[in-house]
């Protein structure tokens, strides 16, 4: 047990909306041990690229083909991150009822990270926190790209903020 720094991400879009990765996004994965991606990551090369920084773990998007699949990333992970259960999802459903439906899918999780919507979130209910990083090269309507950075200690979540990227 000891610490670890991880750096959120999803909807990254390649290579449409992410050429390569971001200064300000790359600023922060130097310090990463490990990267969470949270699917639409469009083409692998993206993973690719983020494993130069640290150990990838990602999730398959609704808008990822069979070169992501192939890169490893299933539909829905489950994994320790030094004792903290975590969960990954791209799509986790409406917004109305979602800590309910993320502690049905992954009963053991303490934490779920999932993207899609494009909108930062951290919230906590019935039992588990659930958090999208957002987008940090499409923004949509919000006011900032971002990504989401994770500080694990001896297996408990002491920090999650939504950090802007642009």
């Amino acid at each position: 047990m000891g610490r670890v720094r991880a750096v959120a991400i999803s909807d990254t879009h390649a290579p449409r909306r992410w050429k390569t990765c971001p200064p300000r996004v790359a600023e922060h994965l130097r310090d990463a041990d490990v990267i969470l991606h949270a699917g639409d990551v469009c083409t692998a090369s993206v993973l690719d690229e983020l494993a130069e920084y640290a150990p990838v773990h990602a999730v398959l998007g609704n808008n990822d083909g069979p070169d992501v699949a192939a890169w490893g990333a299933p539909e829905r992970l489950e994994l320790d991150l030094d004792g903290l259960a975590v969960a990954m999802v791209h799509d986790s459903g409406q917004a109305r009822g979602r800590t309910a439906r993320m502690r049905r899918w992954f009963p053991g999780a303490d934490l779920v990270v999932f993207g899609h919507s494009h909108i930062p979130l951290d919230e906590t209910g019935d039992g588990v926190r659930i958090f999208n990083p957002g987008s940090p090269t499409d923004r949509r309507r919000q006011p900032h790209g971002t990504i989401g950075l994770l500080d694990v200690h001896d297996g408990r979540l002491t920090g999650a903020r939504i950090v802007p990227v642009t």
